[in-house]
This record gives C-alpha cells, structure tokens and sequence, in this order.
C-alpha cells in the first residue's frame, strides 16, 4: 500500500491524440502535382464523349426495318366485304372479339399482319385475306 501515489490522477476514456500528417516535399517546394479528371464526374450527362457517340452511331447504322403493314389491298376487301354483309366496324369487332380500333388500323393499312386476327376476319365475312387472291369469296369445307 505504500507504493500507491495520492497525487497521481488517471483519466479513464481520455482521447489519445491524433497522428500529426506529414507533408510531402512537393507541397513544401511549391512544385507541380499531376491531377487527371476523372472522365465522367460532374459532366453534362446530356453531353456524351467521342466514344460515346461513335456507339450511339453504329446502333443508328444497325436498326431494323419495322415491321410490314398491312396490305392496301387487304384493307379494301374487309372493308367491301363489311359493307356487303351490311356491319359497321363496330359490329365486326364485337363479332371477332376486338376493338373497333384494330378494324380502323386494318382497313386504313396501318395495322401489322397477324395471321390470328385475319382468319378471324375470314370467318366472319366470308372473304380470302391472306396469301393469293385475296378478296375471293371463300368457299365451304371441302366434301370428300
């Protein structure tokens, strides 16, 4: 118990201090320090690098063709064939289950071909609308 010093005190969670930094000898001399960009902070996004356009070139050179529209002369015989049986365009959709908007895109020619909804419109008006002639009245079920 001797060894015990009253006048000594301990601190308990005292922060030890930092490491002091050192510098470097270029920031000390005044001499110049090499700093690249980096390529892509704080730029215009809007505003792409040379790269960047050349890739945007190449995927303009490498678009595809859109797809067919409808024939005009398809369009001409489901709009006779509708007239002949006496339905408005209203009344073709409800018959086939579409919009009367598919009708209108078919008849005008700006509908793209599917095989499904043409032999819908087949049925109904009784008309050949893909491959040859089309506009031909079609015929019942072959007999054998």
């Amino acid at each position: 118990m001797s060894n015990l010093d009253w006048d000594s005190k301990t601190v308990i969670g005292f922060k030890a201090k930092a490491p002091k930094v050192t510098r470097n000898t270029s920031d000390l001399n005044g001499a110049v320090v090499a700093t690249d960009k980096k390529v892509t902070a704080g730029g215009n996004k809007a505003r792409a690098g040379p790269d960047h356009q050349r890739i945007a070139k190449l995927d303009r050179e490498n678009e595809v063709a859109p797809p067919p529209k409808v024939n005009a002369s398809v369009g001409k015989a489901i709009q006779t064939a509708r007239m002949e049986k006496q339905f408005t365009q209203k009344d073709l959709a409800q018959k086939t289950n579409e919009k009367p908007s598919v009708i209108q895109d078919y008849e005008s020619g700006k509908a793209i071909p599917n095989p499904q909804v043409l032999g819908k419109f087949e049925r109904i008006l009784g008309v050949k609308l893909r491959g040859a002639d089309i506009g031909k009245k079609l015929e019942g079920p072959k007999k054998s």
